[in-house]
């Protein structure tokens, strides 16, 4: 998987974060993951702190494989650093960290990460829950994405109240100088159809951050990923612009 030759984009990797928990990004790493490697890249996806997780199958870097049609036995290798932090404990990273008593190491967390740039063209890294999620009382996840010098896609998931939350994640992010590639909605179940229209128009006029596109929520992943292949070309021209 890693390394093909003649592929050396400037941006080595890139942050999915969300406006919120369960709004969708591991279904938009997993369409993005897809949609690069069948450009010619070699990627892999990255979750720095995993929780909620009984096994790999159904971890969100086993849903991003599945998306993806790769096999996870293609990186065995490399699951320490793919998963640096794992938790069985369903709840915000410091609260896993300490309820299991294993800390969160940050530094831990960059070297994972530029070890796999080393090896990778594209490390797409899914963030945990929204965009101010804490790894611990000093630190937030967010703090790393700035330290690393990644640029962030935000998921938001598209509803009543996603005005708010959408705003909220950009204003984070701009308040840490981080380039944002764009923003993704996500179509929530039986949601007002006025409102899921609006929400896009309005957050584009209100702010700089592009809007890619809209995705349905749906079981089908060939269905959505189908649906994500325009929003991929946006993401990957923006990529190769800002590189």
């Amino acid at each position: 998987m890693p390394g093909q030759k003649g592929i050396s984009p400037k941006v080595k990797g890139i942050f999915v974060t969300g406006t919120d928990t369960g709004v969708g990004k591991t279904v938009v790493t997993g369409c993005l993951f897809r949609y690069l490697t069948q450009k010619g890249y070699s990627v892999i996806t990255q979750k720095w702190v995993q929780t909620g997780s009984n096994s790999l199958l159904s971890s969100d870097i086993g849903i991003h494989f599945k998306i993806s049609k790769r096999s996870l036995n293609q990186v065995k290798e490399y699951l320490p650093l793919i998963l640096p932090n794992v938790f069985k404990t369903p709840a915000s990273p410091h609260l896993a960290s300490r309820l299991e008593n294993k800390k969160i190491d940050p530094d831990k967390i960059k070297k994972s990460f530029r070890s796999l740039s080393k090896m990778f063209d594209f490390v797409i890294v899914e963030g945990t829950g929204g965009a101010l999620v804490p790894i611990n009382k000093n630190k937030l996840l967010i703090d790393i994405v700035k330290e690393l010098k990644l640029p962030a896609l935000i998921v938001a998931g598209n509803k009543l109240g996603a005005i708010n939350h959408t705003l909220l994640a950009i204003e984070s992010l701009n308040a840490r100088k981080i380039k944002t590639l764009g923003l993704v909605f996500n179509n929530l179940w039986k949601q007002n159809s006025l409102i899921l229209k609006d929400n896009p128009r309005i957050i584009k006029a209100l702010t700089a951050c592009e809007v890619l596109g809209n995705l349905e929520r749906e079981p089908d992943y060939e269905k959505i990923y189908k649906k994500f292949i325009p929003i991929g070309n946006k993401i990957l021209k923006r990529i190769l612009k800002n590189g």
